[in-house]
């Protein structure tokens, strides 16, 4: 309750922020006519419509698992991040077209420092909205969140790239410092952008963490050992709140279920706090005597089976 209520108050003053943000960036550029501010401003329109789509995806995760969705909703995070690296990107192009444009056509920037002014309010505001939505969404295990909290920073470098440009037009005379800096936010942007929309893919096609792998596989090992028993098998999906584990573990073939199955719990119990993200691991039992004739065929043909 108390990570769905800091996550829900994060977001509603991401939104509200994000808002205030869109108002004094069009404002600077309503003084400047900078390209650079222009972009800075544009980028803001993308993240307030990003913001909109994740207070969406935050509500939806929080709905329970039902008959459609067994797995529960939280997949969503990873359709959420995809969707604002996507129009970061989006953002990103529109920029490097004004930078061009104004390059071009020559068109320098006014009100230079109405436009620093407040465009270094922007940056001040933003670096700490950012610091606080990552915190938060890294103690809360929301990828929203985080992802939410890279956008505002990337916010922040498109802002500090908007004074870098009209700081250097004001010191040398040359307009053309406001394009070029305009481009090389773009290009950053792109970046971040890209990073968000690999990890969306990566979440969605259930990529490997090998970090949570090596953990997983640590603490398997430090368990089992306890009780002289083997396991194989080791899955484990990222469901962006939760991550799913699967796991085999061989038994004595003269054990009763009842010890089997109190001592996997054990194990599992043990799993689960020892790794630094919450998990919901689900063991099969086997017995060890005649598991490699069940399964000789099935593991043969599985690429993910591992003994230990």
């Amino acid at each position: 309750m108390l990570h769905a209520a800091s996550t829900t108050r994060a977001m509603r003053l991401s939104l509200a922020v994000g808002f205030l943000m869109l108002v004094l960036k069009v404002g600077a550029y309503v003084l400047t006519g900078s390209a650079s501010i222009l972009g800075d401003a544009a980028e803001s329109v993308v993240h307030v419509a990003a913001v909109m789509f994740a207070a969406f995806s935050l509500g939806l995760l929080k709905k329970p698992a039902d008959d459609d969705h067994p797995y529960g909703h939280s997949k969503i995070a990873f359709f959420s991040a995809g969707i604002e690296g996507g129009l970061i990107i989006l953002a990103a192009l529109f920029i490097i077209y004004e930078s061009v444009h104004r390059w071009i056509n020559h068109l320098p920037p006014a009100n230079l420092d109405q436009g620093l002014l407040l465009t270094a309010l922007t940056i001040a505001i933003n670096a700490v909205l950012g610091w606080y939505l990552i915190r938060t969404g890294k103690n809360a295990g929301s990828l929203i969140l985080e992802s939410n909290g890279k956008h505002v920073l990337t916010d922040v470098w498109t802002s500090l790239g908007a004074i870098i440009g009209l700081g250097l037009v004001a010191l040398t005379g040359w307009h053309g410092w406001d394009s070029v800096c305009g481009l090389v936010m773009a290009g950053n942007i792109i970046w971040t952008g890209y990073g968000l929309m690999r990890q969306s893919v990566g979440g969605l096609m259930d990529t490997a963490d090998p970090a949570l792998n090596a953990a997983l596989d640590a603490a398997l090992r430090r368990e089992t050992e306890k009780h002289g028993l083997h396991f194989h098998a080791l899955r484990h999906r990222d469901a962006g709140e939760m991550h799913y584990v699967e796991v085999h573990l061989l038994f004595d073939d003269h054990i009763m279920l009842r010890d089997a199955h109190r001592i996997a719990t054990q194990i599992e119990h043990a799993v689960q706090a020892s790794v630094d993200r919450p998990v919901l691991i689900t063991t099969h039992l086997e017995c060890q005597g005649d598991h490699d004739e069940l399964h000789q065929h099935g593991e043969a043909s599985d690429p993910n089976s591992k003994r230990a």
